[in-house]
Formats: C-alpha cells, structure tokens, sequence
C-alpha cells in the first residue's frame, strides 16, 4: 500500500478569499492532485489557536470552498474572538474547524500526528508553517518531509523585501535544511541557489528539480473593463509592483520614448517598498501612455496578453517566471531580462535584452508596435505540465 499524504494547507487558510498568487496556486495544484488519487490523504493547518487535521472529504470541502462551488460560513465563536484578523480568513479558520477530523493546541501536535496512517509523507509548498515544532515533531514520528522552495529572493536581494521578512525566510530555510528528507525545486536555478544559501549551514538534504505545471484560463474579453483592450498596440508587462520586477525601468524607457510611446498597461497590484514608483504612477495624466491595471480576472487577464503587442518583463531576478512562460503560451511576444531561470525552460522563444541597454529595448518596442502581426512562438510548444510534474515529485523513489 503507498504511504498516506499529508499535505500542509496553512497558506490555503491565511490567504482564503484573496486574488492567488503562483505560490497558492501551486498548493492548490497539490490539493487537487491528492484528492485526484486513491491514496490516503489528509490535511496539516495551523491557526493562531494551534492545528488542525482535515482528512479527504475535508480537504474536498476546502477544495470546494477554494474553486468557488461553494462559499466560506459564517464565523464561529472561536473566530469572534480574533477580531484582528480580516473577514475572510476568520471565516475559512471557522470552515477549517468544522472539517477537521481532529484539533489540538500548540504542544499538543504529537497527538493529531499519531492519528495519521504510516508510513506517511509530508509535503509542504506553500513556504507557510515551516517551523522547528512542526517539522520536528513530524521527523520523530517518522514522517518523511518534502518541502518545496520556490525562490531564495529574500537572501539574495533582502533590499527588495518587505521590512522585518528577511530574517523569518532565513530561519525558514535553515529549518528545512535540518529537517527535510527532500526538497523539490522549481528550476534548476533555484536548485543551485537555495544549496549555495543552506551550504553554509551545513549538509543540504536530497533535491529533485520539478518544474511548475501551467493551467492557462481561456482568455475572455467580455470579463475585461470597458476599453480594454485599446484599439492602438499596446504592450503588457504582468506581475506585483514591487522593485525586483524594475517597473522603474519601464517608466524610464517609457519616458523616453516620449509623447509617441506605444501604450504600456502595467498589470498587477501595488506591493511594498517602491514608493518612488508608486509616486510616478499617481502623478501620470489621463493621457499618459503608461497605465495602471488592477484586479484582472484570470480569463480577463489573459485575453489582454494574448492580444498585445509583446509582455516585458525586466525583472531583475525570478524563482519561475510564470507571467512570461503564459504569455508565450498565448503565442504573446516576450522580451525579458537576461535571466537563467527563464533560459531554462524557456530556452531561445522569448527575445532577451540587459537593462542596462535602454536602446535595444526602445528599438525592440518601437519595432513591436509597429508589426501588425509579429507571431514567432513555436506553434507546438506547450510549456511544462502539471502531470510532468507530478511523474517526478510522486515517482517510487529507491
């Protein structure tokens, strides 16, 4: 019989009811694949009240909640308390309550755990409740760890983070250096720069390179704000407004291309620590050529990319590189920064260019938008797949 899973849901319940970001979306892909499945599974949640155990008609009904074929309930009693803590994650804890096969209070983890069917893996993908208690009390239960690291951002580029986050990944990743049977990577670029980060530390634990699955929603028009999409080319770049995207590079080639500049729709919601940025943004006119675009459906979104002119994106570094891997799915141009991660699994389709080299962007746009139809992404190309995936990170291992 395979071993039981046990699949971490936390960042499921934290982030109930917002816009998914890549990394939700992944820890979505996994609840869906479990319960895809005959094998045993269940669910891990920690709340601020202590943990919870969900088994699979549980974790079908946060499924369920999730996909949208039906709503979160009512707060219970033990959410009232938690005044602090926004509508939608107080309802999804009271769901998560009321699904659980069981719950315990923080030093009581050792009892949910006994309740599990052995052997069993552990996987946690949502870099969510990857603490010393929770990763501990799993390995002296003999509970195998699969965590999977997404990025190493914060400890490369702690300039780009949010105030007070860079210490938290830190211990984070040392954690799942000491604790984890194995760690399942994104890219290969990632690989080699999480094990240059834990090599300090000391022996890193046994890594498989597996990546991201990509679902692409049907692009849908009607779903678009009226005057969307423009008439005139226009040129997309997708993502948080955040300085490792380098929107400010954007701004600053849009600038000087002047009043004759194709139109540049920015999608993606306001992140952290880019004030100058934001304060840009705010002073544009009504007739500036760069616009803000917020709060996109899938379909919606994907129906303004699939109909521009070309995606930039001049990030300065990525964990995947999900907004550029989608566009060339919908046969969108992409010109991007030079990235190995994008290389990777992207090889020669999208047109890389430095952002140091301001001309070569300005010629490549001003080029773009003037191509009626300038369509060169390989037509049977498909872009990694989650059943790939799944070969890999589910496979027997020896």
């Amino acid at each position: 019989m395979p071993a039981s899973r046990l699949l971490d849901v936390t960042r499921t319940l934290r982030r109930a009811g917002r816009m998914a970001t890549g990394v939700d979306r992944v820890e979505q892909a996994y609840l869906a694949q479990f319960l895809s499945d005959d094998t045993p599974c269940f669910g891990l949640a920690r709340t601020p009240l202590g943990y919870l155990l969900l088994d699979r008609a549980g974790l079908q009904g946060i499924q369920d909640r999730v996909d949208g074929r039906a709503g979160w309930g009512a707060p219970d009693l033990l959410s009232r308390f938690r005044r602090g803590r926004a509508m939608n994650v107080r309802r999804a804890e009271a769901d998560f309550r009321r699904l659980a096969i069981a719950r315990a209070a923080v030093w009581r983890l050792p009892r949910l755990v006994k309740k599990l069917p052995m052997p069993c893996q552990y996987y946690n993908v949502g870099h969510s409740n990857l603490s010393p208690r929770v990763l501990s009390t799993l390995h002296e239960h003999g509970i195998d760890i699969n965590v999977m690291i997404h990025d190493v951002i914060p400890l490369e580029y702690p300039q780009y983070q949010r105030p007070g986050s860079v210490e938290p990944f830190r211990e984070k990743l040392k954690n799942v250096q000491k604790w984890a049977d194995r760690i399942i990577y994104n890219s290969a670029d990632t690989k080699a720069r999480a094990e240059a980060q834990m090599a300090a530390w000391g022996e890193t634990p046994a890594g498989i390179v597996a990546h991201l699955g990509t679902v692409l929603p049907q692009p849908d028009a009607s779903e678009l704000p009226q005057g969307l999409p423009p008439a005139e080319p226009y040129f997309v770049t997708v993502g948080t407004i955040e300085p490792r995207k380098n929107h400010k590079f954007l701004l600053d080639i849009w600038d000087e291309m002047g009043p004759d500049a194709p139109l540049l729709l920015i999608c993606g919601g306001r992140g952290w620590n880019n004030d100058a940025v934001f304060d840009r943004l705010d002073a544009m006119g009504p007739k500036s050529r760069v616009r803000e675009v917020a709060n996109l459906s899938d379909p919606a979104l994907a129906a303004l990319v699939q109909s521009a002119s070309g995606s930039l994106f001049p990030s300065f570094t990525e964990g995947f590189g999900l907004p550029p891997l989608e566009a060339v799915m919908l046969k969108t141009p992409v010109l991007c920064n030079e990235l190995d991660v994008l290389h990777e699994f992207l090889g020669d389709i999208p047109v890389y260019a430095g952002v140091s080299d301001h001309y070569q962007w300005i010629r490549i746009i001003e080029n773009w938008a003037d191509t009626a139809e300038i369509r060169k992404i390989p037509q049977g190309f498909q872009g990694p797949t989650w059943k790939n995936h799944f070969n890999i990170v589910l496979s027997p291992r020896a």
